[in-house]
């Protein structure tokens, strides 16, 4: 059912954008504090990276949990759930006594934060169609995307005046604020009739169904691969902007920003394309320009050619293409799949942040003092990604009001 008024509905979009954005909050909003954290507990660089690492995992493991919770027992009991954990999980954080309890809180938050990334996506699969969810998708890139520009510049003034575990208080006081507005102002989205109650057997069914839906794998491989590319950008960009082109840690967000301003830009006009040109067709155009510019990073940062604008640039690209291939790949997978709306996503989310914490993970570990395993990542998953998409199964034109296929909805009949 889509809202009622305009007020309503943009009141829904700045709801869910703020949730889903607490996911880059938790990984941009610390970033600039990696050499503080590592000098405070003695600890290597790669010991750090792992308290981002782990939270990837745990986004990705949670996921699967919040999925079928939220097709049984609705979208706001385990939203709420999540975000009251990811409040004690930050609190945690803040007073962690070394690497090895900061990485255990970590974990424990991001099983706390993957709900508010999880569940938005299936209220929005709940109230709108196929073409309506990619402009809504788009809107909440936009609220989501103010995250990665005033994270690192929020965490970088917050470190110089208060100390690095002032973020992860400041993190706890924002999932304090979305636990208020989603307990007053969110209403539920699935109606009791529509839950589904099924056995833990059927459950796995489910997951086992939609991972043979070669269509669904498809956009969500496809999507996911660009995705994994931005989290090794996050991941090394503190060591390679920071470290290797002298960038001050509290203008870090500037340069980190200016690639968000990309991502919403791109998908503001995703957003205004939505209703008037074939989404498959934005793929068709967008991917081999990300592919490109992941080797065009790779090139720049085996060569030096450009210096730091010669990151910089491809860089932009690549994230912006996000704006257009995360809207188009999340609603095309989750169109025909209705029914196990809150399944879908979970699965979804848990591809997504897999790649991107075996991405953050290469990009360490393949670490030689250049931004090269960057750009060996991030080309990487740009190529991977074009090649996927060009592969995968042809399907009919998309309408406003798609019927289910036999991938999707037929398949998960009651």
């Amino acid at each position: 059912m889509k809202p009622k008024s305009p007020f309503e509905h943009y009141l829904l979009v700045v709801i869910l954008g703020s949730l889903t954005a607490m996911g880059p909050l938790a990984h941009d909003m610390y970033l600039p504090s990696f050499p503080a954290i590592a000098r405070e507990f003695g600890a290597t660089a790669s010991a750090v990276q792992a308290t981002l690492a782990i939270y990837f995992i745990g986004l990705a493991v949670g996921q699967i949990v919040y999925g079928p919770l939220s097709d049984r027992l609705g979208r706001k009991g385990p939203l709420l759930f999540g975000l009251l954990l990811f409040v004690g999980a930050s609190i945690g954080c803040a007073v962690a006594t070394s690497v090895r309890a900061l990485v255990m809180w970590r974990l424990v938050q991001s099983l706390g934060g993957c709900a508010g990334m999880m569940v938005p996506r299936a209220v929005v699969r709940d109230r709108f169609d196929a073409r309506d969810s990619i402009h809504v998708l788009s809107l909440l890139m936009l609220v989501m995307g103010l995250a990665p520009i005033l994270a690192p510049l929020a965490g970088g003034q917050l470190l110089v005046a208060f100390g690095w575990r002032s973020i992860f208080l400041a993190l706890a006081g924002y999932a304090t604020l979305g636990s208020a507005a989603v307990s007053l102002l969110l209403p539920e989205s699935l109606a009791p009739e529509r839950r589904r109650r099924d056995t833990l057997g059927k459950v796995f069914s489910v997951y086992a169904t939609l991972l043979r839906d070669r269509i669904y794998m498809a956009y969500i491989v496809s999507g996911g691969l660009i995705f994994a590319g931005m989290f090794a950008y996050i991941a090394a960009s503190p060591f390679v902007f920071i470290e290797l082109f002298h960038v001050a840690p509290e203008r870090f967000g500037l340069f980190f920003g200016t690639n968000a301003v990309g991502l919403i830009a791109a998908s503001q006009i995703n957003g205004r394309l939505a209703r008037r040109v074939n989404p498959r067709t934005i793929l068709r155009v967008v991917l081999p320009m990300a592919a490109v510019a992941g080797l065009a990073l790779l090139v720049s940062a085996s060569t030096g050619a450009g210096g730091f604008p010669g990151i910089l640039v491809p860089l932009f690209v690549f994230v912006a293409s996000l704006g257009f291939v995360s809207p188009n790949t999340t609603a095309l997978a989750m169109a025909p799949h209705g029914q196990v709306a809150g399944s879908a996503s979970a699965l979804l989310g848990t591809v997504q942040f897999l790649l991107g914490a075996g991405a953050a993970s290469l990009a360490g570990a393949l670490g030689s003092g250049t931004a090269v395993p960057l750009g060996v990542v991030v080309a990487g998953c740009g190529c991977s990604a074009f090649l996927i998409h060009q592969t995968a199964p042809r399907v009919p034109p998309l309408t406003h009001a798609p019927q289910p296929s036999p991938a999707g909805a037929a398949r998960f009949r009651s």
